[in-house]
């Protein structure tokens, strides 16, 4: 059994520490990229707001990772009761990041991914 629910606070406590919890901008929606205007082949930052509170965030990096996830929840799952809510059909995994890196430039590939959760007796788990 996967048990993602119990290794997200793991990780992130692991992240918290190794660089520093000032560092982590948490429940901050992102909804466009920005493009480097001296390479026109580069993300330079990215620009979101608090989901939370009234505040508008612009991020400047020098390299920009875009780890939103697929867009498992476009359609309901056939999934009932307990496995309707495990972790894999996270709620956030709206599509947006094939739209950010759409309109950034970038090239999409391996759309004929289908996610088709795996059921077994007294189990089941994502398997791609």
């Amino acid at each position: 059994m996967i048990h993602g629910e119990s290794y997200k606070p793991i990780i992130a406590e692991a992240a918290k520490m190794a660089i520093g919890e000032e560092n982590i901008y948490e429940r901050v929606f992102i909804f466009e990229l920005l493009k480097d205007e001296n390479d026109p082949n580069a993300v330079a930052g990215a620009v979101g707001f608090s989901v939370r509170q009234p505040k508008f965030y612009v991020f400047k990096a020098k390299a920009v990772l875009l780890a939103t996830g697929g867009a498992t929840l476009l359609s309901r799952p056939r999934s009932t009761g307990e496995a309707a809510g495990r972790t894999w059909y996270a709620i956030f995994d709206t599509g947006s990041g094939y739209y950010m890196g759409l309109k950034a430039g970038a090239m999409l590939t391996q759309f004929e991914h289908r996610f088709i959760l795996f059921r077994f007796k007294d189990g089941y788990g994502p398997v791609g």
